[in-house]
């Protein structure tokens, strides 16, 4: 129960000698290594010995054999002085520190020439912690650690242990007297589950390859260059036949060839971070600073993300600071008190997801979260975070039916997390330039991708579900009906520049009996098909950037299963294919036309041509960049209109780059490749084209002459 063992244990001097005390439980005998027999103290399992004042420093090597005959030899961990800084430990505290990663955790270290492990952490509550491992039988009398000042922190140099080690923290509550056996909560590796002992990883920096990327990265102009998203679960996009995982190397080799052809800009993982239920889909976060072991050791992400930079392609992570389970062996009552969460279930508990709310309120909990958002950005090369639940932060009375604690001011606000959002977004953005963060916030927060300084969270952008929701609800209607709700369309309009959106079809769009994006839409199969052909373009060519959940990008048909693999032998089918091509044309006309993606943030990219068609539910509009412009026209109905007239900004002609109805991707080709505008005013605008504008299709043109 002692809290600082090396105060007993280990070499002390008297006036005379210098005395070595050790703890050893289970020893037949033990002897300081060219030195004398080392004694038992009466029937207890403390050993020691007196000999000559040794100079300082000096570290005895302890051999001893224990009850089952084993040999052992260590240099003795008593004998070390603290290995952290006091600079280090007031930085932690005050919440300031964004590379705690560096200071808690377990990091091979050398110290007065003898190797060995630095093991730390935070547990301020604890009336005991000891490191516990096979190197010690995972007992925790053998290796108690030192608390070091008022920190909380506890340390312990171990000496010869290696890279590779298993181990966990057992800790004894001073509160409740329960001992608990906790995985390191700063562990940047941990065994697979249903194990879930942390691992010692190396410090060795890796060799990246990437420097271009990343130069260009600090340079580039992200609010006006093109970002379409392949949304990825790592665990379900392809499996062997005997339904293992695919490793990081694998996927390097299939998914970034894949993502290139397509025309992708970034590949976003669901939660890769450690979690022990696959269910979870890695939402269920227990590991905040390491990779999951299902695919490989965080060495192996690196090279896919290294792989992935050289090909061209950005990598994003999902991340979750809103909540962490309750799992025994996790961040739940860590120190056997209310530590990383809030202590009052009314703000602690997130009682619909059964998980545990962060305390942002602590400083030293804000350092942890800071330091897994740095370490992700900086040790892996991730190219942005996009952030899981903010609503969830944001509100105090979130999912509570009224049932919460009020801010300071009486509001349901939570004043804390605010002002660590805000933190976050500055910390990040001014450490990795380039990188981005996004908001996955489903409310009418104001100003969420909105600089500090003006009142705004900071985010760089903010997943827009208000049009996700209402796009699909419309897509949903026969198209009968959709006369009756054409503003589901065109109300996003009224908001669409008043943050920076980017335009999700999630995965939590084809889960939870909601089918599947082309699993939703009515008619036949046919009319399914160019429903969702309609969809895509539709939504490639409204302002915001671009996220689209893997299997969407072929028409998977059925909800998504995270049990197997998606179904890629639907590629054998025309129809399927055609999906799949039509994808990869409008990323590739998204990335190389400017008019789609210079301001995606800002009006002057986008000008109605008439939205007022109820009639027909057609609609048509502009898409502007620097002197250029493409027209789009959308026919939302199965019913062709021949002779439909649209104005344009100029006399000339116009050619067709794109038509969903192409037989190229499964449609039945009707409409004209090219149009010349006469200079007949329509629309406000001083020249207009007649088209046959198909069914259920998207049509997009540019003036050629």
């Amino acid at each position: 129960m002692h809290h600082n063992p090396h105060s007993l244990l280990g070499p002390h001097d008297t006036a005379m000698a210098t005395v070595v005390t050790a703890y050893l439980p289970g020893t037949r005998s033990a002897i300081l290594e060219g030195g004398p027999v080392l004694s038992r103290m009466g029937q207890t399992d403390f050993f020691h010995a007196e000999l000559a004042r040794q100079p300082q420093p000096w570290h005895p090597v302890l051999k001893w054999e224990d009850d089952r005959g084993r040999q052992h030899r260590r240099a003795d961990p008593y004998s070390f002085t603290p290995t952290l800084s006091e600079a280090d430990l007031a930085l932690f505290a005050s919440g300031g520190h964004a590379d705690a990663w560096r200071m808690l955790g377990a990091h091979a270290a050398t110290f007065d020439g003898v190797a060995g492990i630095r093991f730390a952490v935070w547990a301020p509550n604890a009336e005991r912690v000891s490191v516990v491992g096979p190197f010690c039988d995972w007992d925790g009398r053998r290796l108690p650690m030192r608390v070091l000042g008022s920190s909380g922190v506890w340390e312990l140099f171990v000496p010869g242990l290696a890279v590779g080690e298993l181990y966990k923290f057992e800790i004894r509550s001073h509160v409740t007297g329960s001992v608990e056996v906790k995985t390191d909560p700063y562990a940047r590796a941990m065994e697979l589950r249903p194990a879930t002992a942390s691992i010692v990883t190396t410090d060795a920096p890796y060799p990246w390859q990437d420097e271009s990327w990343m130069q260009a990265r600090r340079e580039r102009d992200w609010l006006h260059a093109p970002m379409s998203i392949y949304e990825v679960h790592i665990g379900s996009w392809q499996r062997h036949e005997d339904g293992g995982f695919l490793t990081w190397k694998e996927l390097a080799d299939q998914l970034i060839p894949y993502v290139q052809r397509l025309g992708y800009t970034h590949i976003e993982f669901l939660p890769i971070t450690e979690h022990p239920l696959d269910d979870s889909w890695g939402y269920q976060t227990t590991g905040y600073f390491a990779p999951t072991s299902r695919f490989g050791s965080p060495d192996d992400l690196k090279a896919f993300i290294d792989s992935a930079h050289r090909a061209g392609i950005g990598v994003l992570l999902d991340w979750v600071p809103a909540h962490f389970p309750r799992d025994a062996h996790g961040l739940a009552r860590f120190d056997g008190t209310a530590l990383y969460e809030y202590a009052d279930p009314r703000k602690g508990e997130h009682q619909d997801w059964g998980t545990y709310i962060f305390n942002y309120d602590r400083h030293e909990v804000r350092a942890f979260l800071l330091s897994s958002a740095c370490y992700w950005l900086e040790e892996f090369h991730f190219d942005g975070l996009r952030v899981d639940a903010v609503a969830s932060m944001l509100y105090l009375d979130f999912a509570r039916g009224g049932n919460f604690v009020p801010n300071r001011h009486g509001g349901r606000e939570n004043l804390e997390a605010i002002e660590f959002l805000r933190q976050l977004n500055h910390l990040t953005h001014s450490r990795s330039p380039g990188t981005v963060i996004m908001a996955e916030e489903s409310t009418d927060w104001p100003m969420v991708s909105r600089p500090p300084d003006m009142g705004g969270l900071g985010f760089s952008m903010k997943w827009n579900m208000g049009w996700m929701h209402d796009t699909l609800s419309y897509f949903k209607e026969d198209p009968i009906y959709r006369r009756h709700h054409q503003n589901k369309l065109t109300f996003g309009m009224m908001y669409a520049f008043s943050e920076n959106f980017i335009l999700p079809l999630s995965h939590d769009e084809v889960v939870h009996l909601k089918s599947s994006l082309l699993g939703r839409m009515p008619g036949d199969r046919w009319q399914q098909m160019a429903n969702l052909r309609l969809l895509y373009v539709y939504m490639w060519t409204m302002p915001g950037k671009k996220l689209l959940f893997m299997g969407g990008e072929f028409g998977h048909p059925w909800e998504w299963d995270f049990h197997v693999a998606l179904p890629w032998f639907l590629l054998e089918h025309a129809e399927h294919r055609g999906v799949l091509q039509l994808v990869s044309d409008l990323n590739r006309l998204y990335v190389s036309h400017p008019a789609f993606h210079r301001y995606e943030f800002e009006p002057q990219g986008f000008q109605w041509i008439d939205c007022n068609d109820e009639q027909h539910s057609t609609l048509a509009y502009l898409r502007r960049a620097d002197g250029h412009a493409a027209v789009v026209a959308l026919n939302f109905t199965p019913q062709p209109r021949p002779g439909h007239r649209i104005g344009v900004p100029e006399p000339g002609m116009y050619e067709v780059l794109l038509n969903s109805d192409s037989d190229h991707y499964g449609g039945a080709n009707l409409g004209a490749a090219r149009v010349e505008a006469a200079h007949e005013p329509l629309h406000g605008l001083p020249c207009s084209i007649t088209l046959d504008l198909p069914p259920l299709a998207g049509v997009i043109l540019v003036k050629t002459g």
